[in-house]
């Protein structure tokens, strides 16, 4: 008996020819539908990646004032989700922004972001520091209370408060203050930046600062941090171009702790210097110190032995490790050779935390 009669052999003759055709043409296919799959999704891709560098080259800055701005403002002006959301949380813990420097403070604003919204921030009147000369003219006005000149190595928070200083200004500014061992002038003040610059000419009327200490000591040596511009040129050796060049150098350094150090000022000569040598001294009590783990960069580029590979290398290890304990750690992290350490020790201080 036959297992396939003859129509049927005549039909799988015909039939495995057209499933050998089928299992071809879906094996062909097969590959060219993944093919498009994937080129429509290497398209979309594309085009977000394109709509995303249309929107970070489509951005335009517009005036904004930090204690009013939205997320969706922050957000517009280029800054991350994170950032934007921690600027508004920073806020309602009670932040204000005074100043538009206070702003570059937020964690998430670079130096580079602040750098290009500076031009833009608009702090209204109300959240802005309070003039001085609004108040002292007020208080000049006033037939009861009538305000007096003040020392500016003795004054107090209560004072500050009562010209004008939120709590928190009067303690910035008086910690500063302090930090620096002292202000000696109106230059020093302006430095401050809880201090808008357009405030100093007007505070500068009602403050006293302490007296040079011009006197000279049991052996008639002149004290060389003390000393303003006209006992300088008593010295024998100092001329007027020294002395300009000497105040000049001992500010960037915040004072001489020892008396060689005035060899490194380039208009005393050597034979000079042998004998300005034997009429000073020097009170290392004195200098301004640096915080090293908060001090703007501008502090630290002005002074005379932070070179500008030792502030790169600084601004960017601090930046990763927030800071530093000892000035050892410091040679460790490659920042300063162990000579310029020790020739920079006198000038720096570590606080670890802001108080």
């Amino acid at each position: 008996m036959e297992l396939f009669s003859k129509s049927n052999r005549r039909g799988l003759v015909y039939l495995l020819p057209l499933l050998a055709i089928v299992v071809l043409v879906v094996t062909l296919a097969e590959p060219r539908r993944q093919d498009e799959e994937q080129g429509r999704s290497d398209t979309a891709t594309k085009g977000s990646a394109d709509a995303d560098t249309r929107t970070a080259t489509s951005i335009e800055p517009f005036q904004f004032d930090p204690n009013t701005a939205t997320f969706e403002d922050f957000v517009a002006l280029g800054l991350s989700k994170t950032t934007a959301a921690g600027i508004v949380k920073y806020r309602r813990r009670g932040k204000v922004f005074a100043i538009p420097e206070e702003f570059a403070t937020c964690y998430g604003v670079t130096d580079s972001a602040y750098r290009a919204l500076k031009p833009y921030i608009s702090i209204a009147a109300e959240y802005a520091p309070k003039p001085f000369e609004q108040h002292f003219d007020r208080e000049r006005r006033d037939s009861v209370i009538r305000y007096e000149r003040f020392r500016i190595d003795t004054v107090t928070i209560a004072y500050l408060r009562t010209i004008g200083f939120s709590h928190r200004r009067a303690t910035a500014f008086l910690r500063y203050r302090d930090m620096r061992g002292g202000l000696r002038n109106i230059e020093e003040v302006r430095e401050c930046y809880v201090i808008p610059a357009a405030e100093c000419d007007t505070l500068a009327r009602y403050i006293i600062f302490p007296k040079s200490n011009k006197a000279a000591d049991a052996d008639g040596k002149i004290e060389l941090n003390g000393a303003d511009s006209a006992t300088l040129r008593s010295i024998y050796g100092i001329g007027e171009k020294s002395v300009v060049a000497i105040m000049d150098y001992r500010k960037k350094l915040g004072g001489f702790v020892r008396v060689e150090q005035l060899a490194e000022v380039k208009s005393v000569t050597e034979s000079n210097f042998e004998k300005i040598l034997q009429q000073i001294y020097c009170d290392s009590c004195n200098i301004s110190k640096i915080d090293i783990n908060f001090a703007r960069s501008q502090r630290l580029a002005a002074h005379p032995y932070i070179s500008d590979r030792a502030l790169r290398k600084l601004l960017k290890t601090r930046q990763l490790k927030g800071g530093w304990s000892r000035i050892e750690e410091m040679i460790d992290d490659k920042i300063f050779t162990r000579d310029e350490a020790e020739r920079l020790r006198p000038y720096l201080r570590f606080t670890r935390n802001r108080e």
